[in-house]
């Protein structure tokens, strides 16, 4: 196996990695219905996005490795509308998704009871938003990556 395959292979590897959970990370805590539910169901959420990052991570790095092996695929449109799209995703997460989850981290650690707020609903609603336009923004990317349309 060549250096460049096995950078393809670690790759889409990655890809699997990361992006599958982050798939899932709403529908994980959507399923909450009482304050402890929640928690238990955010702390899961937390400890899957910890392979987001590493899969995340790991798909930038080779897939600008594979960009400097075979740099046609610079000129190649699908190649550089994906790397912006994926560059634009990375910064969604602590420009945009950030600031929408701390109220409701900062509610999952205050609160009392175990009734969820009527708050939580909407900045929740807001948060799901987000993160369904990121994942969105992947569906692209991927779709992208396995037809190479231009």
């Amino acid at each position: 196996m060549t250096f460049y395959k096995a950078l393809v292979f670690i790759h889409i590897f990655s890809a699997i990695i990361g992006m599958g959970p982050g798939f899932i990370l709403t529908t994980v805590v959507k399923s909450g219905k009482t304050m402890t539910e929640l928690r238990h169901s955010y702390a899961i959420r937390n400890k899957l996005h910890i392979y987001v990052m590493i899969g995340g991570v790991l798909l930038l790095v080779t897939g600008l490795g594979l960009g400097l092996f075979n740099t046609a695929l610079f000129r190649q449109g699908w190649y550089l509308i994906s790397l912006i799209l994926f560059l634009a995703a990375l910064a969604i997460g602590p420009l945009v998704l950030s600031p929408r989850s701390r109220p409701i981290k900062e509610m999952l650690k205050s609160h009392k009871g175990d009734d969820i707020p009527e708050e939580y609903w909407k900045l929740s609603k807001e948060l799901f938003f987000c993160e369904n336009l990121e994942n969105f923004i992947f569906i692209i990317i991927i779709t992208l990556m396995i037809l190479k349309p231009f």
